[in-house]
């Protein structure tokens, strides 16, 4: 059974900078097709960051330059380190990974950028 638990949500001001973390277990090989997304209160959710299948990264125009995924495989843990951070970065953040095609989601951390 696969599970993923977010964790490093907060209320953070504006220019301010937060660390998320996601924690897998379960039955994981592999990080790979693993990434970030969020959504904010009447929005779709939406990719933030994530690994590509090939070893790559992919970015929302919104947060390049500002985010950064990254991981360890040992500790089987995904992180988003997230700087500069603006009001429209208010969210709830949720990590993904997609096993033999099916989508796996954590219950989401709460990012706050508030002054």
């Amino acid at each position: 059974q696969v599970q993923l638990v977010e964790s490093g949500g907060g209320l953070v001001q504006p220019g301010g900078s937060l660390r998320l973390s996601c924690a897998a277990s379960g039955n994981i090989f592999s990080l790979n097709a693993m990434g970030w997304y969020r959504q904010a209160p009447g929005k779709q959710r939406e990719l933030v960051a994530a690994f590509t299948t090939v070893g790559g990264t992919n970015y929302a125009d919104s947060v390049k330059g500002r985010f950064t995924i990254s991981r360890d495989n040992a500790k089987k843990t995904v992180y988003l380190q997230m700087d500069s951070l603006r009001p429209e970065d208010t969210a709830v953040y949720y990590c993904k990974i997609v096993l033999s095609g099916i989508g796996y989601w954590g219950r989401g951390t709460q990012v706050t950028v508030s002054s």
